[in-house]
């Protein structure tokens, strides 16, 4: 008991005997507001950047197709002016099919038609080592319906960026 009176006894404090002066106050120099450095759009070479930058990041097929037409031509010359702006940008090119077929057939054409993008955008001037193809058939289709409707939108090659 002894030892914790001498424990607590050294913890109290004392006042000094003289206190020590008042802060002055010193002039200091006007603080200005930080600039903000906030980005006010996508980032340069991102997905958003694509989409906001290019007609499409899509194209079209017809039944059993995979030639690129006029329209296709002015979607991918589109794409291949923004790669161009940013070489450092990588891309793939996912091909897919409707539901009708079997799936080795509708990955088969999915294939064939990333590839027709793919083939396209070089004969622009696209590095093919910067783009990747990739079919998924009728695997991840844009739209659900057994109808011609539903079918021409997931006729498809699509375009996305690789980070």
């Amino acid at each position: 008991m002894a030892s914790a009176f001498i424990a607590l006894s050294a913890c109290s404090k004392k006042a000094p005997e003289e206190l020590p002066p008042a802060p002055v106050e010193t002039a200091r120099p006007a603080e200005t507001a930080p600039v903000a450095t906030t980005p006010t759009g996508p980032v340069k070479g991102s997905q958003e950047d694509f989409l906001a930058s290019v007609a499409a990041d899509k194209i079209y097929f017809d039944t059993d197709k995979y030639d690129v037409d006029a329209q296709d031509q002015d979607v991918l010359r589109s794409q291949a002016q923004w790669l161009a702006a940013n070489p450092a940008a990588k891309v793939t090119v996912e091909g897919h099919a409707d539901e009708r077929g079997t799936r080795d057939y509708n990955l088969a054409l999915g294939e064939r038609r990333a590839n027709a993008a793919k083939n396209y955008l070089a004969s622009l001037g696209v590095d093919p080592a910067r783009i990747t193809t990739i079919s998924y058939g009728k695997e991840r289709p844009a739209a659900l319906g057994s109808d011609e409707a539903a079918w021409a939108q997931n006729r498809r090659a699509v375009t996305v960026t690789v980070q």
